[in-house]
């Protein structure tokens, strides 16, 4: 049985997860527009910078500070991550243009749950003209 253009996505966004250099969550993000791959993203330490599976270390938890529970919902700890998230990475990776109207395929390769995209992601998303965003669990329901 040929699998659906969702699944087919999905499988493409778990393929670029596996690029991911986080040693907590490992995302990959896929573009479509016009049943067309216009970019993919997958999180981890911007260029240049040292990327938490080489130094064996995660970024976020050695640098941590003490937050309470309801800042850390909240994106309290933003800042003590070096990692520029899979929805980001694919975002930048493509033009305005092609962003309008598009799909965004993102995929979670860690945990036990599929995570969706955090709050400044979903802004980011929401901005750049994409009209829907699907997981895994989105898939799967279907």
């Amino acid at each position: 049985m040929r699998i659906t253009k969702d699944e087919y996505y999905i499988k493409i966004a778990e393929a670029v997860a596996v690029r991911s250099t986080c040693l907590k969550h490992k995302y990959g993000a896929v573009i479509v527009s016009g049943d067309a791959i216009i970019a993919t993203g997958y999180n981890g330490a911007p260029r240049g910078e040292p990327n938490c599976c080489d130094v064996g270390e995660c970024h976020a938890e050695a640098r941590s500070r003490p937050v309470d529970d309801k800042a850390a919902m909240h994106g309290g700890q933003y800042g003590s991550c070096a990692a520029v998230h899979a929805e980001q990475n694919a975002l930048i990776s493509a033009s305005s243009k092609e962003l309008k109207g598009a799909k965004l395929y993102l995929a979670c390769l860690s945990g036990k749950r599929e995570i969706g995209s955090c709050n400044i992601c979903d802004r980011m998303i929401k901005n750049a003209g994409i009209l829907k965003v699907v997981t895994k669990e989105d898939v799967c329901k279907a």
